[in-house]
């Protein structure tokens, strides 16, 4: 027979991360895309690279920026509306 143990959340305490660190996160996403805009738009010579690769690192940055922010939004922001219904 196992005994009914608390879970993981019960025993610490249900601790969440400081609102700083979600802010954060999510500025840090919308920065990663503003990076790729920047880069997207920027002379072909600023940079030494050619108009092709420079357009390809300016879609991974924009890419990984998007990918980023919908993480941290379910991940931080989310999960707290849902617990409160």
């Amino acid at each position: 027979m196992i005994p009914e143990r608390p879970t993981t959340d019960e025993r610490l305490g249900n601790r969440s991360q400081p609102t700083v660190v979600r802010y954060f996160t999510l500025i840090m996403s919308a920065l990663y895309a503003c990076v790729g805009i920047f880069l997207w738009f920027s002379p072909a010579g600023l940079f030494g690279l050619t108009d092709t690769p420079r357009r390809l690192l300016a879609a991974v940055f924009v890419f990984y920026g998007i990918i980023r922010f919908v993480r941290t939004y379910q991940q931080h922001f989310k999960k707290n509306q849902d617990e409160a219904q």
